[in-house]
């Protein structure tokens, strides 16, 4: 197998799970990285410089420096994070450490449920906006989201008993014998369940999924890019909880109202 080259990659990211997707996909390559920090709570994302990287003003996204097999100079760009998974793993993972090799029924497997993430469990999960930050708590918005985020993580634990009587002693996870892109894309999310107001214990081999992933070295690492990963701690309390809220609803219901202004 050909040594792969030292990586030259520009993370720019945010301590959200988007974010964490991509520092643990990276912290679990072994790949070399450094670090913007772009501060959400003051729109850095959607100044022009950032844009011209992701025009949708989102992280994260990278811009990978790494030179050419014959030695010239290149830069890419990738933004989404479902999309910088898969680029890093096709690029970076020959020996399919965190997927499998193209057009095999496991890697469209793969494939599926990063998409479902994508399409589903993220946005739903992201919208307990109506739990967390909302101004005024509307029953509706709250009841909705937090159901549909406990169906989808249903989803997860059925998967995972289904894994569970064909997968190894490490296991059961997303997709085959090992942890995947698919595994690290649904885990960033579930791993904020308290943010969302949901309770994980009841789904008890997802709950035993997330532990495990949470014990990993790399991924440890990845939670604290680009500063450590301290929600869990906060909403052990009232008060913690309430300064979360307070300190991070005050740059949404800005970033909100301008986003407003310039697009009625």
């Amino acid at each position: 197998m050909a040594t792969l080259p030292r990586t030259d990659i520009v993370l720019y990211t945010s301590g959200t799970p988007n974010g964490q997707k991509a520092s643990i996909t990276l912290e679990e390559l072994g790949l070399h990285y450094d670090v913007k920090n772009i501060e959400i709570s003051k729109n850095v994302q959607k100044e022009s410089w950032f844009l011209k990287i992701n025009p949708n003003g989102r992280i994260p996204a990278i811009v990978d420096r790494t030179p050419a097999s014959d030695g010239k100079a290149k830069e890419k760009r990738i933004f989404e994070s479902g999309a910088l998974m898969l680029y890093l793993c096709q690029k970076y993972d020959p020996g399919n450490r965190l997927n499998y090799a193209f057009d095999t029924d496991e890697y469209w497997e793969v494939v599926e449920w990063l998409i479902w993430m994508q399409s589903g469990l993220g946005p739903m999960q992201a919208s307990n906006h109506f739990y967390r930050y909302a101004p005024e708590k509307i029953e509706y918005g709250i009841k909705r989201y937090q159901t549909e985020t406990k169906r989808l993580y249903q989803v997860l634990e059925d998967r995972l008993a289904e894994q569970a009587e064909t997968d190894g002693a490490d296991g059961p996870w997303i997709v085959g014998d090992r942890m995947t892109i698919a595994d690290i894309a649904n885990f960033s999310w579930v791993n904020w369940a308290e943010w969302a107001g949901v309770d994980v214990k009841p789904f008890k081999l997802l709950n035993q999924w997330l532990d495990r992933i949470n014990e990993r070295p790399a991924v440890k690492r990845g939670l604290d890019v680009p500063e450590p990963f301290t929600m869990k701690e906060k909403l052990k309390s009232k008060e913690g909880e309430e300064e979360y809220a307070k300190h991070h609803s005050q740059w949404v219901m800005k970033g909100q109202e301008a986003d407003q202004k310039k697009h009625n």
